[in-house]
């Protein structure tokens, strides 16, 4: 599989790296951040769609600028998750892109996520902007409610790859266990058949939990893990997803 470096990770090869997320105020994003860096996570997410003041730029600057002097190194993704892929806000087209084109231009993010199933116009703009600033993008699509069939997700993953991703993540809910299955599958596929650009795959909730773990095995290149509070169902703590890791790949 292709390999994508960031700072001083290497995303593609090897264990999964293990991403945290950083939620809720500015206060709560910072505290977290503190701890990430003293764990053994290998890079933070950070959530802004869960600040209260998520739609001040000043605020939203000023507290990347904290963040960007407690990770130091650590590479930082920057989400807005929107309301129609499991996310704690709703936010117009334009607004989407006007947020995430001020991150990109700010120095001080790593990746930002784009959703795939925005417009093609928000989705190719973004791509862009952030090769012109040295971002790395990170095409995402979250389906909280079922998983499609495995090729399907194949295809969606595949499109990613086609629109410029720099890493291609999908992630969706099991109502049944063949559904973690069709999930597992689809990875393996992507590693075997399409590895130009590392995939990040995970079948939600405690039946898809096994999927977190086994991605050096089937090819997803990063988990996600919490630190103090979970972002989606399923998510373990970063200690134990680590150490889980490190035995498995013993």
């Amino acid at each position: 599989m292709k390999t994508v470096k960031i700072r001083n990770l290497v995303i593609g090869g090897g264990k999964p790296k293990v991403c945290v997320p950083m939620m809720g105020d500015e206060e709560a994003v910072l505290r977290t951040a503190e701890g990430i860096k003293k764990s053994r996570a290998d890079l933070a997410e950070w959530r802004i769609d869960t600040d209260p003041d998520w739609n001040n730029e000043s605020h939203i600057l000023q507290t990347a600028e904290k963040l960007r002097s407690v990770l130091g190194d650590m590479p930082l993704l920057f989400t807005f998750r929107t309301r129609e892929e499991g996310g704690s806000a709703a936010v117009s087209e334009e607004r989407y892109r006007e947020l995430n084109r001020t991150m990109i231009r700010s120095g001080l993010i790593d990746l930002v996520d784009v959703e795939f199933f925005k417009t093609e116009e928000t989705v190719k703009s973004l791509i862009r902007e952030a090769e012109a600033h040295g971002v790395r993008t990170v095409l995402s699509n979250h389906d909280f409610e079922k998983t499609p069939q495995e090729e399907e997700i194949v295809r969606r993953l595949c499109a990613m790859q086609e629109a410029g991703a720099d890493l291609a993540k999908i992630a969706v809910m099991p109502k049944e266990e063949q559904d973690v299955i069709e999930l597992l599958n689809a990875t393996w596929t992507m590693k075997k058949f399409h590895p130009d650009t590392p995939v990040i795959t995970m079948s939600m909730g405690q039946r898809g939990m096994i999927s977190r773990l086994c991605g050096e095995l089937y090819g997803s290149a990063v988990t996600f893990a919490a630190y103090e509070k979970a972002s989606a169902p399923g998510q373990m703590q970063v200690e134990e997803v680590r150490e889980i890791i490190e035995k498995l790949h013993v």
